[in-house]
């Protein structure tokens, strides 16, 4: 009985070093795979007798120790949309089973994997490699909030990105509290010029000029030399033009009346406009502002057409009483220190990037972005217990606990390392030193089962 359990516990010796050999030519082989996780190999052995008289010959089986949670060395690419995660965790991605009038349709268990060298496909879809969909959380385009409660597949479309009409004009400077451009006999505009979009997407310059009536009183009026007049209906060609859209008397510290710090904006209230005459502008525009409340913005607000329709714009001064936006400070020059409006020209799509924070963001020759998706970094309480996929992916097991997505960087989730990717954690050094190892362990079987056989052969001579 003993020759035949050595034998038997030989070849069992023979089969799990040949399973051991398996895993270190599937390493060797994908040892320039990106994302891969090498899987090592342990050893159990089994009984069948085992006294303190007795110890039979038992067998040995091979078991796979999967390394998914070994970090491979992340190389930086040119690909913006690349990405490795430098610590724990996953993304999580799709496997496409088919299509529907042209649109994927998708497995609906969730697939994990370290492999990120994403790029887009031909339908706008961000995929690997291996053809696996990268999931992300999509961002409400009005909050910018990414919805944690979604994970889908991450689609980018190549859209061109709409205009936005003009509606808020932020002004932010200093007016000189002794101009040098003022004469007892001539009062010398100081003006500002900002660049506004219609509906369309179509520039126009609108002109801020300011003139000072007294101490702490200023009068701007906003001209624009190619707002059509809306008296004209219908319209003359070439068009009519009324480029004077209004003007408002500011006034500054006590001079308001309201109880605000010196040089700081106290009030703002319409006027006519005169020409340089003194006498009223036909058809000028009006201003409308709601006049001081303590602490709220200091706005004016007027009306334009540039070919679109009316459009409303409203200047933002600063706010009551306090030294942010528009003041009147000591000085005899005007300083600007910002002028800007929310208003957005025409854009085409010019790329899409990965950002550290996960976000999936396209970029539009107009300067513009927008974020689409969120990436998270999904973790395991066990990821050496996950199920291994085809294409360097994994599946959810009982032993590795449920999935816990997180923004990167969030409680024990991984870094993530855009325009990069993370390569194999093989160690080509180590398989080889294995690989000699189980070869030798191999040999040493066969030369059991051989001398056993051997032995057997003697002991069936002896009754001949």
């Amino acid at each position: 009985m003993s020759l035949f359990g050595a034998m038997n516990t030989a070849i069992s010796g023979i089969g799990a070093q040949a399973a051991a050999f398996g895993n270190i030519s599937d390493n060797v082989a994908n040892s320039q795979t990106v994302g891969f996780k090498r899987v090592d190999t342990a050893f159990e052995d089994y009984l069948t007798t085992s006294t303190a008289a007795i110890n039979s010959p038992g067998a040995v089986v091979a078991i796979p120790q999967y390394v998914n949670n070994e970090q491979g060395a992340i190389s930086q690419t040119s690909n913006p949309l690349n990405m490795a995660i430098a610590g724990q965790g996953f993304f999580a991605v799709s496997q496409q089973t088919g299509e529907i009038s042209g649109q994927p349709t998708f497995n609906p268990q969730q697939f994990y994997t370290r492999t990120g060298n994403f790029q887009m496909n031909k339908a706008g879809y961000v995929v690997n490699s291996a053809g696996q969909f990268l999931n992300g959380w999509p961002v409400d385009q009005t909050t910018g909030i990414a919805n944690q409660n979604s994970l889908s597949p991450v689609q980018v479309s190549q859209s061109a990105y709409n205009p936005i009409a003009t509606s808020q004009v932020t002004l932010s400077a200093n007016l000189p509290a002794t101009p040098a451009s003022q004469t007892a006999t001539l009062a010398v505009p100081i003006s500002s010029d900002i660049n506004v979009y219609d509906a369309l997407g179509t520039i126009h310059t609108v002109s801020l000029n300011w003139v000072q009536n007294a101490d702490n009183n200023w009068t701007v009026s906003v001209v624009a030399p190619d707002a059509l007049d809306d008296t004209v209906v219908p319209q003359t060609v070439p068009p009519t033009y009324n480029p004077n859209l209004g003007a408002a008397d500011v006034q500054f510290g006590a001079t308001s009346g309201n109880p605000v710090p010196a040089g700081t904006v106290g009030q703002i209230a319409p006027v006519q406009q005169l020409d340089n005459n003194g006498n009223p502008i036909a058809n000028a525009g009006a201003i409308t502002t709601a006049g001081y409340v303590a602490g709220t913005p200091a706005t004016l607000s007027f009306t334009s057409d540039f070919g679109s329709g009316p459009q409303t714009i409203t200047l933002n001064l600063g706010t009551y009483g306090k030294s942010g936006g528009v003041t009147q400070y000591a000085g005899s020059s005007y300083q600007l220190q910002g002028l800007t409006q929310n208003g957005v020209a025409p854009g085409s799509f010019s790329g899409v990037i990965a950002q550290e924070n996960g976000d999936i963001v396209v970029n539009y020759d107009n300067g513009q972005t927008r974020t689409l998706a969120q990436v998270p970094v999904v973790t395991f309480n066990a990821p050496d217990s996950l199920q291994a996929q085809n294409g360097q992916a994994f599946s959810e097991t009982l032993s590795s606990g449920t999935p816990l997505a997180e923004p990167a960087s969030i409680n024990g989730a991984g870094n993530l390392v855009v325009s990069s990717v993370e390569g194999s954690n093989v160690d080509i050094a180590a398989e080889f030193s294995q690989l000699i190892v189980a070869q030798s362990a191999y040999s040493a079987n066969t030369k059991v089962i051989t001398t056993a056989a051997q032995m057997l052969q003697q002991t069936v001579n002896m009754q001949t």
